[in-house]
C-alpha cells in the first residue's frame, strides 16, 4: 500500500546540499506548496522521487514514498556527511488536493482518501516513484520538466550531465501517457509490451487507469484507450527547436 514519509532537512547547509542533489532549483521554491522533483542516479534515472517545500534556506520539507524512506535517509547520511544539516522525521503528512493537484498537508481536516489522491495524481500526470520503480525512468520520460520539476539552468547535481544531454542534444524514446483498460490491473514497473512500461496504476470501476512510459506507436498494439493528459503535459517532451 502506498504511504508517505515526511522529513525535514534543517541546518546552515540544507539548501546548499540539496541543490547538489535534486533536479529542481531549491532557491526558487516557496513555503506554500510542495514541488515534485527527483534525485537521479549516475545514469540519469530517478533514484528517489521527492516533493519539496522550502520554508527557508535552512529548513526544507521533504516527502517521499515510505518504502524508500530508509534508503533515502542512508543516501543523505552518506552524501551529506560533512554538511551542516540534519535529516529528521517530521510531523505526519496527509494526502490532499491543492488547486486540483495531488499534494500534501499536515492538517488532518484537509486529508482525502488515498485512492482519490492516486486517481487525481494519475489523471493529472503526476507520476510518483516507489521502490518498484526506482532507477527505471529518466525525469524527462515522466514529463517532470513540464511540471517545473527540472531546472536546466541550475548547477550540477547527480546525473545532471545525462539529463542535460537528453534535453539539449536528443529526446527520450519513451515518454509519459495516460491509459485506461479492462481486466486485471497492471502493477508498477510491469511491461505491457516491449515499449510500454507501467509507472503508476489504480483499479477503478469497470477497469483501471495507469500512467505508462511508451513509444506512442506501441500503444496501438494494446487493447487500451489512450486518454488526454492536462494540456501542459500533452505536448512533445523534447526541447522546442
Amino acid at each position: 500500500m502506498l504511504n508517505f514519509t515526511h522529513f525535514q532537512y534543517i541546518g546552515a547547509d540544507a539548501e546548499k546540499f540539496l541543490q547538489g542533489q535534486v533536479t529542481v532549483n531549491i532557491a526558487k521554491l516557496d513555503h506554500h506548496t510542495f514541488q515534485a522533483t527527483a534525485i537521479c542516479d549516475l545514469k540519469g534515472r530517478i533514484h528517489f522521487g521527492l516533493w519539496l517545500r522550502r520554508q527557508s534556506a535552512e529548513l526544507i520539507d521533504i516527502v517521499i514514498a515510505q518504502d524508500l524512506a530508509d534508503e533515502f535517509a542512508a543516501h543523505v547520511k552518506k552524501f551529506g556527511a560533512f554538511s551542516k544539516a540534519t535529516l529528521s522525521l517530521a510531523n505526519s503528512i496527509y494526502p490532499t488536493v491543492v488547486d486540483g493537484q495531488a499534494s500534501f498537508s499536515e492538517q488532518e481536516n484537509q486529508v482525502i482518501n488515498l485512492e482519490d489522491w492516486q486517481k487525481i495524481a494519475i489523471e493529472n500526470g503526476q507520476a510518483w516513484i516507489t521502490k518498484e520503480t526506482s532507477h527505471l525512468f529518466q525525469p524527462q520520460e515522466l514529463r517532470l520538466h513540464q511540471r517545473s520539476g527540472v531546472d536546466y539552468d541550475k548547477g550540477c547535481y547527480l546525473g545532471q550531465e545525462i539529463v542535460a544531454r537528453l534535453w539539449f542534444k536528443a529526446k527520450p524514446k519513451h515518454w509519459l501517457h495516460l491509459i485506461q483498460g479492462q481486466g486485471e490491473t497492471p502493477k508498477a514497473a510491469e511491461q505491457l509490451n516491449h515499449d510500454v512500461q507501467v509507472v503508476n496504476s489504480l483499479s477503478i470501476d469497470n477497469g483501471w487507469i495507469a500512467l505508462v512510459t511508451a513509444k506512442p506507436e506501441a500503444l496501438t498494439e494494446l487493447d487500451i484507450t489512450v486518454l488526454d493528459l492536462p494540456e501542459a503535459l500533452n505536448g512533445d517532451v523534447a526541447r522546442p527547436k
